[in-house]
């Protein structure tokens, strides 16, 4: 896994091929993590683990203080932080090539520019819909309708059979 250190603050993550992630710290963004990086091994894609944050969203980094703002950075080594910790403790087959992104933007506004380059964004659905889903939109339905990639919304406690390759017939056209 990737990701240690930062320097300056990105505000986009430009991917080259694989597969992105989003991360919220929730369950279903673990078990969406789960869920693509079992594609990626089985695909043999890289794997982007992105996570969007605010000073609101991100955790408080170890430099605060009350009365002291610390700068941006060190804001977003404690998202990294946090979100190395989540990769790890997903259990991840040690294969799986993992690289964690944390981004300063909007949820949908930096999974949908790191959407240029990846071969597939997966999301967890986080189960709101109805009368708050519409006040208040939804990453997942903005990434369906608006991505430059396919995109995989991975339901928290769905039963989903595994897909499998089903064996050639002969005769079969391929």
């Amino acid at each position: 896994m990737t990701g240690a250190g930062v320097t300056e603050v990105s505000e986009f993550v430009r991917v080259d091929g694989g597969i992105v992630v989003g991360h919220d710290g929730s369950k279903c963004a673990q078990d969406a993590l789960r869920w693509a990086a079992r594609l990626a091994l089985r695909a043999d894609l890289d794997l982007h683990v992105l996570r969007s944050w605010s000073l609101t969203t991100a955790p408080r980094p170890d430099t605060w203080t009350v009365g002291y703002v610390p700068p941006l950075t060190d804001w977003e080594s404690a998202v990294l932080d946090e979100l190395t910790g989540h990769v790890a403790a997903a259990g991840l087959d040690p294969a799986v090539r993992v690289t964690c992104h944390p981004v300063h933007k909007a949820p949908v506004q930096a999974l949908l520019a790191a959407a240029e380059g990846a071969n597939l964004v997966v999301v967890g659905a986080r189960g709101r819909g109805g009368f708050a889903g519409l006040l208040l939109g939804s990453v997942s339905d903005q990434l369906v309708h608006h991505a430059a990639c396919p995109v995989t919304v991975v339901r928290t406690g769905a039963t989903g059979r595994e897909i499998r390759t089903a064996p050639q017939s002969a005769g079969a056209v391929p």
